[in-house]
C-alpha cells in the first residue's frame, strides 16, 4: 500500500508561481498526525485516533461549488443551480491570489491517484495548507508504491487553501468559500472551508465527468462489496440511509463505500483509497467494522470527547454531519484490488421518514430508472422547535450535487447495463415503519441485512415468485415473506395499525415524487415514465 512509506523525495511547485514554500512531500500518516496537534489544533482521542475541527463549514457548500464554462464543457454540461458556471478569466485570476497566498507558507503535498482499475487510472497531486487535509487525501485517494513516485506525471491538481478568503466583489464567488473545476486547466481549487470532504468530491466530480464523456464508464454515487461466490452487489444512497454500513459486512468483501465506476467490459471499480463514514450514534455492536476502523491513521471530524477523551458519538453540537476519515485497510474484509465483476444486484436505499415505502420492493427497469433519476430519501426536520414533519429530499442520480451532466444521460447508461447483464434493482427502506417519524420508528437494522441477504441470495426471489404484491400507492413489487424478517415487518400499511393514516400519507409522498419529475419530464423515456406511481387510482 506503501501508507507508512517515509520518500527521501522532494518536489517544486514553481509551475503554480510557489517559490518561497517549504515542502513536506509524502509525510506519513503519523507525521502530518503529529503536525496537526502539535501546530494546527489537531487532538488525540483515548485510543490515539487524530480528531479535527473543521472550522466554519461542517459540510459542503452546494451553492458555492463552480464548474468553468469554456470550449471543452459549454456544451456538455448541464448548467444549473448544481452546475453553476464560472468564468476562465475569472478562475485564472482567483488561481493566482490563492498560489500567491500559499507561496511562502509551510505546505504538505502528496502524489495519489483516483480509480483502482489500472485502465482508468488518473494521476494526482494534491497541495493542501494543513497537515489534516493531506492526510485526508491519504486516507481517501489511493496510495502509490514508493517506486511509482520517483516518475509520477500528475494529470490533475487539486489545490487546497481553506484559510484564503475570497472577495465576492472582485473574484466572481458567492461569497468567501469556493470549490471549483477546471476542465480544461484539470485543476480543482477549494478555498476558504475546512471541510474534507471537499477536497474527495471534487475528484469524484470530475470523474463523474470524464468517465462517461471519455471513457464509456458509468460513474456511480454508490459502494459496493462482493460475496465469496463473486457475486457483486451495488447500494446507491444519499448520506444517512445506510450505505457505507450495508456494504460493511462481515460476510462480503468491501469494494468501496462510497464512489465506482461500471465499465464497458462489466467491472465494478473503487475511485478511492479509504472510506468517509458518518458517525453520529455510532453503535459498536451495529457497526463493528466501521467502529474498529477507527484507531491511529483515521482522522475524525467535528466530535466531542467525553472527560476521558473518548468520543461522544450522540453529541452533535457542533454538527449532526460528524464524520470519520480512514484508509480502507482498516476494515479487514476487503477486495483486493477494489474491483469486482458484473453486479447481479443494485439496492437503492432510502431512508423514507414518512414511514410509506416497503421495507424492500423489486423495480422493474423502467421503476429503476425512475427512481434513479428521482434519488429520494427524507429528511427529518427536528431544527426548528415543535417541527416534526419529514421533509422529502431528492436529489438525481443519488448524487445530483456532483454530476456535471444532466441526470437522464447516468440514467440510460444505468439502465442499458441493467438490461443488458440481467441485473436485479430493489428498493429498500432504511427509515420509518410504523407510522411516520415521531410516531413510527426507524426499521430494525438487522431486518434490513436479512433482507438484503435474502436478496443477493435468491431466497426472496425464490419465495415470493409470482407472489409479490403489488404496492398500490408506487406500483412496487412487495414481497410477501422474506427469511429472518417478521411478515407484518414487509407491509408498511399493516404495520401502521392505521389504513386511513397512512393512505394519506402515502397520497402525499406520491405527489411529491410527481412534482419532482416534472423537471425530467420532456428528457426521459416512455419507459421511464410508466416506471413512475399509477397516476390514476
Amino acid at each position: 500500500m506503501g501508507s507508512n512509506t517515509l520518500t527521501t523525495q522532494t518536489i517544486a511547485l514553481t509551475e503554480w508561481g510557489i517559490k518561497n514554500s517549504k515542502i513536506n512531500y509524502q509525510l506519513t500518516p503519523s507525521e502530518l498526525q503529529q503536525r496537526s496537534v502539535k501546530d494546527y489544533g489537531g487532538k488525540e482521542t483515548d485510543n490515539g485516533t487524530l480528531a479535527v475541527h473543521t472550522g466554519e463549514f461542517t459540510g459542503r457548500s452546494p451553492k458555492d461549488r463552480f464548474i468553468v464554462k469554456d470550449e471543452v464543457t459549454a456544451d456538455k454540461v448541464w448548467w444549473g443551480k448544481i452546475n453553476i458556471p464560472f468564468a476562465s478569466d475569472k478562475f485564472d485570476a482567483l488561481l493566482d491570489k490563492v498560489t500567491s497566498y500559499l507561496d511562502g507558507k509551510e505546505l504538505f503535498v502528496r502524489d495519489a491517484y483516483a480509480c483502482a482499475h489500472d485502465d482508468y487510472r488518473l494521476n494526482l497531486r494534491v497541495i493542501n495548507e494543513y497537515p489534516w487535509s493531506n492526510m485526508f487525501a491519504h486516507n481517501m485517494f489511493l496510495r502509490p508504491e514508493q517506486e511509482e513516485l520517483a516518475d509520477f506525471s500528475p494529470e490533475w491538481t487539486v489545490i487546497n487553501a481553506p484559510g484564503f478568503m475570497a472577495d465576492p466583489a472582485v473574484d466572481g464567488t458567492r461569497q468567501h468559500n469556493f470549490a471549483i473545476l477546471n476542465f480544461s486547466r484539470n485543476i480543482a481549487l477549494i478555498g476558504g472551508t475546512g471541510y474534507t470532504g471537499e477536497i474527495k468530491k471534487g475528484i469524484f466530480s470530475a470523474l463523474n465527468f470524464i468517465l462517461p464523456v471519455y471513457k464509456n464508464t458509468l460513474p456511480m454515487h454508490c459502494s459496493a462489496n462482493v460475496g465469496k461466490d463473486g457475486n457483486t452487489a451495488i447500494f446507491f444512497g444519499l448520506s444517512g440511509t445506510g450505505k457505507t454500513t450495508l456494504s460493511t459486512d462481515p460476510d462480503r468483501a468491501l469494494i468501496g463505500d462510497d464512489e465506482h465506476g461500471w465499465t464497458a467490459n462489466n467491472e465494478v471499480f473503487n475511485f478511492e483509497g479509504g472510506c468517509y463514514a458518518k458517525v453520529i450514534n455510532l453503535d459498536p455492536k451495529g457497526e463493528p467494522e466501521i467502529h474498529n476502523a477507527i484507531k491511529p491513521g483515521a482522522i475524525l471530524e467535528n466530535v466531542i470527547f467525553n472527560e476521558d477523551k473518548s468520543v461522544d458519538f450522540a453529541d452533535t453540537s457542533i454538527t449532526q454531519n460528524t464524520r470519520v476519515s480512514y484508509p480502507i485497510y482498516h476494515i479487514d474484509n476487503i477486495k483486493k484490488p477494489s474491483v469486482g465483476k458484473n453486479p447481479k444486484n443494485i439496492f437503492f436505499l432510502t431512508a423514507d421518514a414518512f414511514g410509506v415505502l416497503p421495507p424492500i420492493s423489486k423495480l422493474t427497469p423502467g421503476q429503476a430508472a425512475y427512481h434513479f433519476i428521482s434519488g429520494y430519501t427524507a429528511k427529518v426536520a427536528g431544527t426548528e422547535a415543535g417541527v416534526n414533519e419529514p421533509q422529502p429530499s431528492f436529489s438525481a442520480c443519488f448524487g445530483a450535487p456532483f454530476m456535471p451532466l444532466h441526470p437522464t444521460e447516468y440514467a440510460e447508461m444505468l439502465s442499458k447495463k441493467m438490461k443488458e447483464n440481467g441485473v436485479t434493482v430493489w428498493l429498500v427502506n432504511t427509515g420509518w415503519t410504523g407510522g411516520p417519524y415521531g410516531v413510527g420508528h426507524r426499521m430494525k437494522l438487522k431486518y434490513t441485512r436479512a433482507m438484503i441477504a435474502a436478496a443477493l441470495d435468491g431466497t426472496l426471489e425464490e419465495a415470493n415468485k409470482d407472489n409479490y404484491h403489488v404496492h398500490s400507492m408506487f406500483g412496487v413489487a412487495q414481497p410477501r415473506t422474506c427469511p429472518n424478517v417478521p411478515t407484518e415487518v414487509l407491509s408498511p400499511r399493516k404495520s401502521w395499525n392505521n389504513d386511513k393514516g397512512y393512505y394519506e400519507t402515502a397520497e402525499r409522498l406520491r405527489q411529491f415524487f410527481m412534482d419532482n419529475f416534472k423537471q425530467f419530464e420532456e428528457f426521459a423515456s416512455e419507459e421511464t415514465l410508466a416506471g413512475g406511481p399509477p397516476k390514476k387510482l
